[in-house]
């Protein structure tokens, strides 16, 4: 059995996975859809040949969010350097980012996530409507040019979206946290492939992560089903390994987020606005400023630069330092010209081992520290345990600025990490066209 592999396809009769149902009862929309657009109409659009196929990429490309969208790049990106046309699936789900719909509020844990649906309802109005504008467009415009996204393909139909996968050949789920259960909706079964079970297509994950070290006892006992729709699986973290081979039986391929699978970013980095003339800290903050604000205060006396800190529309508290408003490519360009980088993002410590920067993961406290199993894994993979810091000691940091990092021996394990994710994904193009 090929890494990976799931082994549990085929364990119903084609067309009848999934318990019996067939696709019109489980996705009445993409039903009615392919009816009126038979798969021959799709497909000739595409040239299908053992030359160039068609791959078709299910994650987060839509948010205005830097780790989603550098990780979307990234997958495209090495797509089409091997020669393959690669799109994304235009799915956009109205719980990812506006919320969804309200629950009846029956118990704690549903009035909980209707708490969460409304705030995420309300961040998202703020955002559209009153939000920094200026960066919001330019998004939009790093969708156009490095994903292929059209500024005016918001799409009104999921149904359709999903429907036209069957043009693929190969469709990828991943990378980025497309299997993390949220409060409100739980797992979404789109992003396990449950649409396009019975599309020709080979259908496999990568770097897929659950975004924590554990599910609910009801959230592993929902996997098995979830996860038989894929030839092979591959996860970005150790603890998706465990949750998945549980699961399946089998175990999973670990391979890395898809921007390490490149060493550098000239085309995002070359044509970024001019990073500030002097010398500055970066510091990029998700969920929480505990730790990371004292953390940044710290390293910024120390070194006397001001602290420069991307904006983040879900923010719940008070800027630290000065707030910049960059695109993605900008992003990594502030990242590439800092001084110091402090952070409690994984792609956040993506891009400082990337460009070689001195850092330090401020780890996120209480309830929230569960989210810090992928930076924590991907420290460990470059053996470089002691940047993170699981909560805030001014003499802790200061001793981690004071400690050299070994960059040699970082480039080496991250070579090791994309010879991994290089092997995999190659794998999977040559099983499309043996």
């Amino acid at each position: 059995m090929e890494p990976g592999r799931t082994g549990q396809r085929g364990i119903a009769p084609a067309g009848r996975r999934g318990g019996g149902r067939t696709l019109s009862a489980q996705h009445p929309a993409i039903a009615r859809h392919l009816s009126t657009h038979p798969a021959a109409a799709w497909r000739a659009h595409f040239s299908k040949d053992a030359e160039k196929m068609n791959v078709g990429i299910l994650t987060f490309h839509f948010s205005d969010n830097y780790g989603a969208a550098l990780q979307a790049h990234a997958l495209r990106r090495w797509l089409t350097e091997q020669g393959h046309h690669a799109s994304f699936i235009d799915y956009r789900p109205a719980h990812i980012e506006h919320g969804g719909r309200l629950s009846a509020p029956t118990s704690p844990a549903k009035i909980k996530a209707n708490l969460k649906v409304v705030y995420l309802a309300v961040s998202s109005f703020i955002h559209q409507h009153f939000g920094h504008r200026g960066q919001k467009e330019k998004f939009v415009r790093f969708r156009e040019h490095f994903l292929g996204v059209r500024s005016d393909a918001a799409p009104t139909d999921n149904g359709a979206s999903l429907a036209a996968a069957q043009a693929y050949d190969l469709i990828v789920a991943g990378s980025d946290q497309i299997w993390s259960p949220s409060q409100h909706f739980g797992f979404d079964p789109n992003y396990f492939l449950s649409f396009a079970h019975a599309f020709p297509a080979r259908k496999i994950s990568y770097a897929a992560s659950f975004g924590r070290d554990r599910v609910s006892t009801a959230e592993a006992a929902q996997l098995p089903r979830l996860l038989r729709n894929f030839d092979a699986i591959s996860v970005r973290e150790a603890s998706g390994i465990t949750l998945v081979e549980r699961a399946t039986g089998h175990r999973p391929a670990n391979v890395p987020d898809p921007t390490l699978l490149h060493s550098h970013y000239p085309e995002l980095t070359e044509g970024a606005t001019s990073a500030p003339g002097d010398p500055y800290i970066f510091c990029y903050g998700l969920r929480s400023p505990d730790n990371i604000r004292q953390t940044a205060d710290v390293v910024s006396k120390q070194l006397n630069c001001p602290v420069l800190s991307p904006h983040n529309p879900h923010r719940r508290w008070s800027e630290i330092g000065t707030t910049v408003y960059p695109d993605p490519g900008e992003w990594v360009s502030l990242v590439k010209n800092s001084r110091f980088v402090v952070t409690n993002s994984f792609h956040g410590t993506v891009f400082a081992l990337l460009l070689r920067k001195p850092f330090i993961v401020a780890g996120l406290t209480g309830e929230k520290a569960a989210a810090n199993a992928r930076a924590t894994h991907l420290l460990r993979a470059v053996g470089l345990e002691n940047r993170f810091a699981p909560s805030f000691s001014a003499q802790n940091v200061e001793a981690l600025m004071a400690s050299e990092i070994d960059w040699a021996a970082v480039d080496a394990r991250l070579a090791e990490l994309r010879q991994a994710g290089n092997a995999f994904l190659s794998s999977q193009l040559k099983a499309v066209f043996p």
